[in-house]
């Protein structure tokens, strides 16, 4: 006998707080409800998730926050995703009844809510919701039939609903807990109850099952005797009323294989042999030799199992068919009719020990969806080669052949039931899969981060050499526009100079005319001597010209303080304003005169 576990092997461990924290706050899933901004005020979304709860909705919290038009917090939205996940996961791969898994499943809406509020505090392994959901595995068998069973299960999910309706309402998980002890107290009183009915069961049915094997043994080997025959009605009386209880009974008491068997096996046959003149009437003798032992036999082997001789009178139809056959009289012949039977009980096969092992204590599914059955495979009754299926809580739900219930594997009829996925698993898997998820969503923020910074910096250096190539372009026209002003103003320059130089040449040309028709007695005033106390010009008259030196001599007004100059020094102190041309005078060609005696007499 084979008992599911009544507890879950092995220990959960607590998920990381530092990841599902990582989850709430970093993942981003498309097409979800995020908000825009984060400053906006976070709704308050317990009545929503308590009416979806009190109406027991199938949907997800997701599609519950994306019908209402709110913005809803990145927390609750993570939240909400998180719960379904694990929920979906529990669907999919819990191994419980599609109806109780489904109802189970609507504990999402509480999930989400307590993941939003405690984070990892709200699946880890000893809070309320996880503790109960890995509980149920001990329901892994059960099946919706209607049953007492069943409807003990159904009436403790309506109470489940009354308690998560009350945890809303007081924003406490108070009563859910209330409900999962009394669960827990229920759980665990059930289990002597179970152990003390599968072993009466087991008892019951072993003894069931040898009684079973005797009648088909028996049945067989009378069946292989008679059948498709014609005897007299005594024999097939006979047969049927003691011989056929007879060999049913040293089956189940001694064994097929035991010695009282074989004989009782034997003298049928001898029986059928002599009262079926088809068989006997080819060898006389050998019929005289049976016929006359075969009473005896009857008897010693009746007495040796029942302890007990025949009953008066039941051979005597025998006896006096066997004198009518010895003495040749013809005897009336009755078809034996339908005697049913299974041939394989006259040679049962050989099932290995190592077979059955391995499929006791297992569960089966008959059946899809939720009109699935569930039958656990209680125990396998070796007598008459049949398994005992049980709905785990030691009440029987059936029997069947070994060879019938290979047949019903090889089909698909009957399959296997997956091992039970605890709600740890469930909660480790969509953990690990939402870990990739926010991982690799890190990463391309990071890649995005990074290439927004390449390409900020690229837009940086563009603008830097957009801003150099600009500079230097304005240096270049500025340094074009100055080349050009330089040049502008150079050309100026020349074109000044050389009108300068005209200008002069012009004036110098004017001046040395007017020097070279300065004529005697014409004046020029001279810039004051540096040695001179008196700064006033001095104005002096041409008194003597040397054309062949060009030496000119000038004298004051009195004919004294000679100065004598070339005419290329008076034009020069002409052009440099340091000399001026005036008008002459009558009056000092006197004075010129007699300064020109002496200088003549002098020479």
């Amino acid at each position: 006998m084979v008992r599911p576990p009544s507890r879950q092997a092995g220990g959960a461990q607590q998920p990381n707080p530092d990841l599902i924290q990582a989850i709430l706050k970093g993942i981003r899933v498309p097409d979800l409800p995020y908000p825009l901004t984060r400053e906006e005020p976070v709704p308050d979304w317990l009545p929503v998730l308590a009416d979806c709860w009190r109406e027991q909705q199938d949907r997800r919290v997701i599609e519950v926050l994306q019908a209402i038009d709110m913005s809803w917090s990145v927390r609750q939205v993570n939240a909400a995703y998180l719960a379904d996940r694990m929920m979906d996961v529990f669907l999919a791969k819990s191994g419980l009844h599609p109806t109780l898994v489904r109802r189970v499943a609507r504990l999402r809406f509480l999930v989400a809510w307590q993941i939003a509020e405690q984070g990892a505090a709200a699946i880890g392994p000893n809070c309320p919701v996880h503790d109960w959901v890995d509980s149920l595995h001990t329901l892994r068998g059960w099946s919706d039939s209607g049953g007492r069973a069943a409807r003990q299960v159904l009436t403790w999910l309506d109470q489940l609903q009354s308690a998560v309706d009350q945890s809303f309402q007081a924003q406490s998980l108070a009563p859910f807990e209330a409900f999962t002890a009394d669960w827990r107290k229920e759980q665990s009183g059930k289990d002597g109850r179970i152990d003390r009915l599968s072993q009466r069961l087991l008892e019951t049915e072993q003894g069931a099952s040898r009684q079973r094997a005797a009648e088909q043994v028996a049945r067989a080997l009378v069946g292989r005797a008679i059948a498709r025959r014609a005897l007299p009605a005594v024999v097939t009386e006979f047969i049927t009323h003691y011989w056929l209880p007879l060999l049913r009974q040293v089956a189940w008491q001694d064994g097929v294989g035991s010695e009282n068997a074989r004989h009782a096996a034997k003298l049928l046959e001898w029986l059928v042999w002599v009262a079926d003149p088809n068989l006997s009437d080819r060898d006389r003798d050998k019929l005289y030799h049976v016929g006359e032992q075969l009473g005896d036999k009857i008897g010693e082997v009746w007495n040796r199992v029942q302890n007990e001789p025949l009953p008066a009178g039941a051979l005597q139809g025998v006896e006096e068919l066997m004198v009518a056959r010895l003495r040749g009289s013809p005897v009336e012949l009755e078809a034996v009719g339908n005697f049913t039977f299974e041939p394989r009980w006259l040679n049962p096969p050989t099932i290995e020990r190592a077979e059955t092992a391995e499929v006791e204590g297992r569960w089966f599914v008959e059946g899809e969806g939720e009109a699935e059955q569930r039958m656990h495979c209680f125990a396998f009754l070796e007598d008459s080669q049949e398994i005992l299926w049980t709905n785990g809580e030691g009440v029987k739900l059936g029997l069947m052949t070994w060879q019938a219930f290979q047949d019903d594997l090889a089909a698909g009829r009957l399959r296997p039931l997956p091992a039970i996925y605890p709600f740890a698993e469930v909660v480790s898997e969509t953990l690990d899969k939402l870990e990739q998820v926010l991982r690799s969503q890190v990463e391309k923020r990071r890649e995005a981060r990074a290439k927004a910074e390449a390409q900020a910096e690229k837009v940086r250096r563009e603008r830097a050499e957009a801003e150099k190539r600009r500079q230097e372009e304005a240096e270049r026209v500025a340094r074009e526009q100055q080349q050009a002003r330089e040049r502008e103003e150079a050309a100026a320059r020349e074109k000044q100079a050389a009108e300068e130089e005209k200008r002069n040449a012009e004036r110098l040309a004017t001046v040395r005319e007017q020097v070279d028709s300065l004529k005697l007695g014409n004046w020029i005033t001279l810039a004051p001597d540096p040695d001179s106390p008196s700064d006033e010009p001095r104005k002096l008259k041409l008194a003597v010209r040397l054309n062949a030196t060009g030496k000119l001599i000038f004298v004051d007004r009195l004919g004294l303080n000679r100065t004598e100059m070339t005419t290329d020094t008076l034009v020069k102190c002409i052009l440099s304003n340091q000399a001026r041309l005036m008008s002459s005078e009558a009056d000092f060609e006197d004075t010129l005169s007699r300064v020109v005696g002496r200088i003549r007499v002098g020479r």
